[in-house]
């Protein structure tokens, strides 16, 4: 331990020297100016995740906690060096109270409520089934969301498939198009549309982006396919079989109930959009009522209100639920244990990264759809989607445009706003940690026996297969 402290003092007396900075147009404080090298817990933080699973897992799963504490310390020192423990405090409140909080309570909610479903019967995980599974899901996920659809339809794709060798090519589609794609069209599928329909986006605008949708499900759908299909010849040429145990096709879900509170959960999501834009959670400033906690961080109400509502639905799923059905789904606390421990610690330690992003992109030059498509598709890769989307959307509510649809933010053309939309909902599908849900259904497939690609090698997968199906999409609809 001594050691790793003398290491990290020095290292930032030497970045403590580095006069490397992007300056933003806000009046002092952390708004002012933001040295680059406050982005490298960050950067190591991503790479302890990438890495460290390959070369100490069990040290890693053991000490998970203690290196994501690490690394936030790694910034809120020299951060609060910088600019001061108020405004160090005031930055990492803010990302923990309107961000974090209700990123992983919504998360919590839709895992137990899934949990208590279950999905059973004879139906074999061949490469027929997987598709339809596949299809079904990111249809589903722009009405329950990419993560609703992600839990409600994750544990019973992997039981249909357990009784084969070859199937993490099944899981990784599964992110792709279930965990992201799937989002698209409508402002429940993903964060990032939310925020735009707060923002004036027509709430069933986000119907346009349905012939992308329908465009990429057809490509990933056929490859997904023509891989499967390889993958269970060559599992039913060594001997395994599908676990079916009656003649016939029989199919029942235990639990089902719990679809009204997974619909309550939906209900949670979209008040947190419509309620901030009611006059009676509106002081006279206009600015959205809550609690304060400390200078200008507060929790407001409708967040209050959603948070309180998801967690009821989670108390009352596990109350109404037998425990026999959660023994079935083979559930566990891990994968959002796993989940609330290494986000908490991307949340902080992005805060100069996204400050990076908000005081530049005004000014990075980009003008033209496909120029959108590929600069928010690419740090939403790495980036809360959210957050990136909103920087975007509003750098191109200033480039002057008189004719599309009208925000609060500006004029938007239906193309320009196509791309920034599917960039930051697609192109999460790049990282685990591109989107919500992507993680989670890692660490679930991963305690359920289906051994996942590391974080490089799931960019592997995605570099291969989304990033020519992206360059399609640019040539045909954003060109």
């Amino acid at each position: 331990m001594k050691k790793i402290l003398t290491f990290f003092t020095a290292f930032f007396m030497l970045l403590m020297t580095c006069p490397i900075s992007v300056w933003a147009a806000g009046e002092g404080g952390a708004e002012q100016g933001v040295p680059i090298w406050l982005c490298i817990p960050f950067a190591g933080l991503l790479l302890c995740i990438a890495v460290m699973p390959l070369v100490k897992g069990e040290w890693w799963e053991a000490h998970q906690p203690l290196v994501v504490a690490l690394w936030i310390l790694v910034l809120v020192i020299p951060f609060a060096a910088l600019y001061g423990i108020g405004d160090m405090a005031e930055t990492v409140l803010e990302c923990t109270v309107n961000d974090y909080l209700t990123f992983i309570i919504l998360l919590f909610g839709l895992f137990c409520v899934s949990g208590n479903i279950t999905m059973e019967g004879d139906f074999a995980g061949s490469p027929r089934i997987n598709v339809g599974l596949l299809a079904l899901g990111t249809l589903l996920a722009s009405c329950i969301g990419t993560t609703g659809a992600s839990m409600l339809m994750v544990r019973p794709v992997i039981k249909m498939n357990s009784w084969r060798k070859r199937k993490s090519h099944i899981m990784v589609f599964f992110i792709f198009m279930v965990s992201n794609m799937g989002g698209c069209l409508t402002p429940i599928g993903d964060p990032p549309l939310l925020m735009g329909f707060m923002r004036g986006v027509p709430f069933f605008w986000s119907l346009h982006l349905f012939p992308v949708l329908i465009f990429n499900m057809v490509i990933l759908l056929f490859i997904f396919y023509q891989l499967d299909k390889r993958a269970y010849r060559k599992d039913i040429a060594g001997g395994r079989k599908p676990d079916i145990s009656k003649p016939g096709t029989e199919f029942r879900i235990d639990g089902l109930h719990n679809i009204i509170f997974l619909v309550m959960i939906v209900g949670a999501v979209i008040l947190s959009g419509v309620l901030p834009n009611m006059p009676a959670f509106q002081d006279a400033a206009g600015n959205v009522r809550g609690i304060r906690i400390f200078r200008e961080v507060s929790l407001s109400f409708p967040s209050l209100i959603e948070i309180v509502l998801i967690l009821l639905a989670a108390f009352l799923s596990f109350r109404t639920t037998s425990s026999e059905i959660r023994t079935r789904n083979h559930f566990t606390w891990g994968a959002i244990k796993e989940v609330a421990v290494l986000f908490i610690g991307i949340f902080i330690t992005m805060q100069p990264a996204l400050m990076l992003l908000k005081a530049v992109g005004p000014n990075l030059g980009i003008t033209e759809p496909y120029q959108m498509f590929w600069a928010t598709g690419a740090l939403s890769s790495f980036l809360d989607n959210t957050p990136t989307y909103l920087v975007f959307l509003t750098t191109a509510g200033t480039l002057g445009f008189t004719s599309g649809i009208s925000t609060a933010l500006g004029t938007l053309p239906e193309k320009m706003l196509s791309a920034i939309s599917s960039g930051a909902v697609f192109m999460g599908a790049n990282t685990y940690i591109g989107n919500a849900p992507n993680f989670m259904v890692k660490s679930i497939s991963d305690e359920n026996g289906v051994n996942m690609p590391s974080f490089f090698g799931y960019m592997l997968w995605s570099v291969t297969i989304l990033i020519p199906v992206f360059i399609i999409d640019m040539l045909v609809f954003f060109l």
